[in-house]
Parts: structure tokens; C-alpha cells; sequence
């Protein structure tokens, strides 16, 4: 059936409150339960710091231009890890004796490469090397971090999230350069697919995944090529070939992740939320058995909304979620 779930980031400073709020939300609900990201703690609990903390061998510090590797861990990595296992006790506690599917979520590696700079400036995505050790770095720091959370909730099904906001950049060549006077080249398409491939595959022997993308022009053919169970898109953002390409890759097996709630306003009616997805869906002629399989979230991270709108959007995903059940009944 029809579930609802939410992309990560959420308000606030009090992870324990944050966790406990996500867990009565989508437990209660039959919903699949998510570690809220709270980045107004400051550096290091924002997405590209966590994952940076993830990294194995791989050691980085913070400069006022940004995350950059070095030679060895600087004071803003050690926080990052530091936060994060602030953020796994919340979760052991919150879900003691939890049985069902939990979702974390991690920088995909070609996002972690378009922020994170190379000692002497540059995006390290600009370093084909770079990229591979990235790449390479991160499968292994997401294996240790399944299997830990593994140990903390050990009837937990997971979910391992992999956001790749900077995807369509890095494809694109439209990455500025680090003095901005210009842009980085494309990398090919192969060549991403490699990267994000590793990490997928170091996930699933764990967890079963699903790529993120809040931006327009999301690669969907290839993040399933990429090994991605699931695909997770602001629909708002789609046309008719993506939205052609989001229903091939569901006819091939993949699950589709529909970020049907905008989170720049009040969250509208269920109706009004499912209207675009069951038009879009009929005119593909799919049928109710993909949809069945969908999970409904808000369009991307609620980091920026009042604790408040944080919760009535994620209420909305739910609201949506129960409604498309309803009707496929």
C-alpha cells in the first residue's frame, strides 16, 4: 500500500524531540519513519558535513570557502561525527524494539565531490581521482554506518537515502568554478554512474536504497542504471519525458518516490496533492499495482519551514498517502 515518508532535513536544534516527532508522525500511520537532519545546529550537521564525517581515509576540515580535503581531520569533521552519534542515540532510544523499514540518509558521492574543494582550491569533482577516492571513501563509511545502525535497532529494516542534489550540475558542466569567472566541465555519464554505482552496491548489502534529487532535469534512467531501487523526485519539477522516464524505470521494477508536497506554502488538500500524480500516471497508462508501491513525501527537506509547517507538510505526505490507499483499494 501507499506509504508516506519525508526527504530528511527538518527545523529545530533538539534532535531527541525532532526523532520522537518523525516517529509518532509515520509509526502511527503505518508510514516509513526517517533520522530528521537538523542543520541550524550549525556546520557539520548539514548534509554535505555529516556525510564528510562518513568518510573513511579520507580526512577533511571546513574553510570559510567550504568543506576541503587535507591531510588530516579538522575541529568541524570531528563535530560532524560528534553530532551524528548524538543523532544515533535519539534513534536507538526513540525505536527500542522497533521491526519495520528506517531511513537514513547520506551525500551521494558526485554532490560530495561538486562541495567538497581540493587543497589547492578547486571543486574536487574537477579531479578525476578525487572523484574515484570520494566515491571509494564513502561506500566504505556507509558500510560501517549500516552496520552500526545495524547494532543500535536490530529489528530494523533500512532504508539508505543517497541525495544527489548537485547530479544534474555535475552532468551539465554548469558547476562554477571555484573563482566563479567560470564553469567545470561535464563529467560523463559513464563515469558517474561508476561513482554512484559503488556506493549503491556497498548499501545494499544492507539496506535497500533510494537516490534523492530535488532538482530539475533529475538523470532517472540513470540512477537505475546506477543500481537505485527507488527514485525520489520533486514531481512539480517533472514534464511529459520526465515523467516518461520516471514511468519506464517503475516498469522495469524501480519504486517511485513522489515529492508531492511543495514545502513553500501551506500544505495543500489531499485531492489537490494526488491530482497531478493520478493524472500523470493514468495518461502513462501504468497501472494501480506501481502506485500501490509508492511513497508520498513533501517536494524536498523541511529545514527551512516552522517547526509548526514542518509538521502539517509531513501530516500532508500522510494525509496524501491514506487518500491514494483509499482509492486503490
Amino acid at each position: 500500500m501507499p506509504r508516506a515518508s519525508g526527504v530528511g532535513s527538518w527545523p529545530g536544534l533538539q534532535i531527541t524531540e525532532a526523532v520522537r516527532q518523525v516517529r509518532d508522525l509515520l509509526v502511527v500511520e503505518q508510514g516509513l519513519p526517517y533520522l530528521p537532519e537538523l542543520p541550524a545546529r550549525g556546520p557539520g550537521a548539514d548534509l554535505v558535513g555529516r556525510s564528510a564525517g562518513l568518510l573513511v581515509e579520507l580526512p577533511v576540515d571546513l574553510q570559510p570557502s567550504g568543506w576541503r580535503l587535507t591531510d588530516a581531520p579538522g575541529r568541524d569533521v570531528r563535530r560532524a561525527r560528534s553530532l551524528l552519534g548524538e543523532d544515533l542515540d535519539a534513534l536507538a532510544e526513540a525505536y527500542d524494539g522497533f521491526a519495520g523499514e528506517l531511513k537514513v540518509q547520506v551525500a551521494g558521492p558526485w554532490t560530495l565531490a561538486a562541495s567538497i574543494f581540493l587543497p589547492r582550491g578547486e571543486r574536487a569533482v574537477h579531479d578525476p581521482g578525487a572523484g574515484r577516492d570520494l566515491a571509494a571513501s564513502l561506500a566504505e563509511g556507509v558500510r560501517d554506518h549500516l552496520a552500526a545502525l545495524a547494532r543500535l535497532v536490530p529489528g530494523a529494516r533500512w532504508v539508505l537515502q543517497v541525495d544527489e542534489p548537485a547530479l544534474p550540475g555535475v552532468l551539465g558542466g554548469v558547476l562554477p568554478t571555484a573563482s566563479g569567472l567560470g564553469v567545470l566541465p561535464a563529467i560523463e555519464p559513464d563515469v558517474v554512474r561508476a561513482g554512484l554505482t559503488e556506493v549503491l552496491a556497498a548499501a545494499a548489502e544492507r539496506a535497500t536504497t533510494v537516490v534523492h534529487c530535488c532538482a530539475p532535469d533529475v538523470p532517472v534512467e540513470l540512477l537505475r542504471a546506477a543500481g537505485a531501487d527507488a527514485v525520489s523526485i520533486d514531481t512539480s519539477l517533472l514534464d511529459r519525458p520526465g515523467w516518461e522516464e520516471l514511468g519506464a524505470v517503475v516498469e522495469r521494477g524501480a519504486t517511485a518516490w513522489a515529492g508531492i508536497v511543495p514545502t513553500d506554502a501551506t500544505a495543500p488538500r489531499p485531492d489537490d496533492l494526488l491530482r497531478p500524480l493520478l493524472g500523470a500516471w493514468e495518461s502513462l497508462g501504468l497501472g494501480d499495482d506501481r502506485l500501490d508501491a509508492a511513497v508520498l513525501t513533501p517536494a524536498c527537506g523541511l529545514a527551512g519551514a516552522t517547526p509548526r509547517q514542518a509538521l502539517d507538510l509531513q501530516r500532508a505526505a500522510v494525509a496524501a498517502a491514506d487518500l491514494l490507499a483509499e482509492r486503490l483499494a
